[in-house]
């Protein structure tokens, strides 16, 4: 009982920090659809279909952050301290490398994504302006998650949610002054850049925090430091690991971004603001989501630190806890949620009525919170082990067998109602949280990591 006490006292010390930062990125991302929403539905439906394709672009930076994390976190368990700075180090390169292909490809593909979805020409206009700006820092994006994951491996969780608050206050106050000629509320003048203006707030945000963690790396402050040398060169061998480690994950995002995008021409069926709905209720559900994904992430490191000093035991522990914390998290949430959808919608949607679907959504959401939180506990014995083919087959059975075909049934087939689609994301959430558990109980992960 000392023991677990001590391990979820653990949990909740990597774990709370890295709750508050992604809170914190969360929080900026609403105020940015919040802001986008005074625009109108339009730029709220363009920036939802733009940012389907930014989290498919997501998976170069999955497969070499996921990678990363479990070379890291098991390097720095074993108390291998030159060898934990070198996969830093890789680590930074290819995600740059990554991210400038990356940030070529969008742009480049960004006119047919759009014209794929929608025929509305104002979406398209404002999903123009926004893409093409906040595409150019997709490097930087990327590196600076690379930042977070080496403080995180080693220990450090607080440093990195330092660093998301600067963000996030940074981009509180650009965001409104590059993109309207009056600045909301105020009789103050702004620069009036629209859609361009809120996606270069962004990403001079992510900027000024990259560079910060950058300089904090490089300095002698940081519990593992790095050499801007070492960012120069390639190690061959151990970017191959990066590469391969990560590769059922990265697969993984990218059949979850296919699934994404065929969902979201779905939903396009039943109009604009049928889009702008699920933008607005997929960001409220990612906030209502921090708690169980802060402490999967938290745990995921301490779990390749109990795996790299042979502490099996510990690591099975600290999934199970992380579960149970991320449940007892979510109960809360959820309940509000479900009380209080229209409230908490209108707090972003400028409009005299809520659409009922987007209320609909909201609330399926909310039933999602449960078996979420449960497969983010267990998902951390799979990314913090480096063994990541359950979490492949986990998905691929519950969205393509189950979740699509249901999607497909009752939008295209039987022609329902937009709530009965809502319905497949908490079919598919339950069904793969039952795979995980079955997987993380056969204990591979555990042994064959």
């Amino acid at each position: 009982m000392v023991i677990q006490r001590g391990l979820n006292k653990e949990i909740r010390r990597i774990s709370l920090p890295t709750m508050y930062g992604m809170f914190f990125t969360s929080l900026y991302d609403i105020v940015d659809m919040s802001y986008i929403g005074l625009i109108g539905s339009e730029a709220v439906a363009a920036t939802t279909i733009y940012l389907s394709l930014f989290w498919a672009l997501q998976i170069l930076n999955e497969i070499i952050g996921t990678s990363s994390v479990s070379l890291l976190s098991r390097s720095w368990g074993s108390g291998n301290r030159e060898q934990t700075r070198l996969i830093a180090e890789q680590t930074f390169v290819f995600k740059g490398v990554l991210g400038t292909i990356g940030a070529a490809l969008m742009m480049a593909v960004l006119p047919l994504f759009y014209r794929f979805y929608t025929a509305d020409a104002l979406v398209i206009t404002h999903g123009m302006h926004y893409g093409l700006v906040r595409s150019l820092f997709v490097p930087i994006f990327f590196s600076s998650y690379t930042v977070h994951t080496i403080l995180r491996s080693t220990g450090d969780a607080k440093t990195p949610m330092y660093f998301l608050l600067v963000t996030a206050i940074l981009n509180l106050i650009l965001d409104p002054i590059m993109m309207f000629d009056t600045i909301p509320f105020t009789s103050i003048p702004g620069l009036g850049w629209g859609m361009a203006g809120a996606a270069l707030a962004t990403g001079i945000s992510y900027l000024v925090a990259f560079l910060a963690g950058l300089y904090y790396l490089t300095g002698k402050r940081a519990t593992l430091t790095i050499s801007l040398k070492g960012l120069m060169r390639f190690d061959w061998a151990l970017d191959k690991k990066l590469l391969t480690i990560g590769l059922p994950s990265g697969l993984n995002m990218l059949l979850r971004s296919l699934i994404g995008f065929l969902f979201l021409r779905l939903v396009a069926i039943y109009g604009t603001v049928a889009i702008a709905a699920l933008g607005i209720a997929g960001r409220i559900h990612h906030l209502a989501l921090l708690p169980s994904g802060g402490l999967s992430m938290g745990s995921g490191f301490l779990v390749g630190q109990r795996l790299g000093s042979n502490e099996v035991e510990e690591a099975k522990s600290i999934c199970l806890l992380s579960s149970l914390n991320g449940v007892l998290f979510s109960l809360p949430l959820m309940a509000l949620l479900l009380i209080f959808p229209s409230q908490i919608l209108g707090l972003f949607l400028r409009t005299p009525t809520i659409d009922a679907s987007a209320i609909q959504l909201l609330r399926i959401y909310a039933l999602c919170l449960i078996p979420l939180a449960i497969s983010g506990g267990l998902g951390a014995a799979f990314y913090g082990s480096g063994h990541l083919r359950p979490v492949l087959w986990a998905f691929l059975i519950s969205g393509y067998l189950v979740q699509l075909p249901y999607a497909v049934l009752v939008s295209l087939i039987l022609k329902l109602p937009l709530g009965w689609l809502w319905g497949a994301y908490l079919l598919g959430d339950g069904i793969e949280c039952l795979l995980r558990f079955f997987w993380f109980k056969k204990g591979e992960w555990a042994h064959n990591a």
